[in-house]
């Protein structure tokens, strides 16, 4: 999800039920054109539309949109596979820079970690 570090920089969310996509933009640090053009780019994205459909976000849409943003400006994802990453599962103990052979070694090193912390 969102790195606390990066959620530091970020205005903190109001306790409000709705908000306009205005004050999204201000919420995420993203222009409103952005969050328009990422509706249609990723699914799981879907404001609430009222009167003269008007976009209403929720809390979850703008935690949503924050995760989308780290994905996209600070973790150097494309738009595809930041969608793919959001549709998949939850996030494992990889690092998707780190090539396969270097995973299974940071996943070797834990498990014999762990096998001292057992023998201590």
């Amino acid at each position: 999800m969102l790195e606390p570090s990066n959620n530091k920089e970020l205005p903190p969310i109001p306790a409000k039920r709705y908000f306009t996509i205005g004050e999204v933009g201000e919420l995420c640090t993203v222009k409103p054109h952005v969050l328009r053009y990422w509706e249609q780019e990723f699914p799981q994205l879907k404001p609430v539309k009222r009167r003269g459909n008007r976009r209403y976000y929720q809390r979850e849409d703008v935690l949503l949109i924050r995760q989308i943003k780290s994905l996209l400006y600070e973790q150097g994802f494309t738009i595809g596979g930041a969608r793919q990453r959001m549709s998949s599962p939850q996030e494992t103990l990889t690092n998707p820079v780190l090539s396969h052979a270097e995973n299974n070694d940071i996943h070797a090193m834990i498990a014999e970690l762990e096998a001292v912390i057992k023998l201590l």
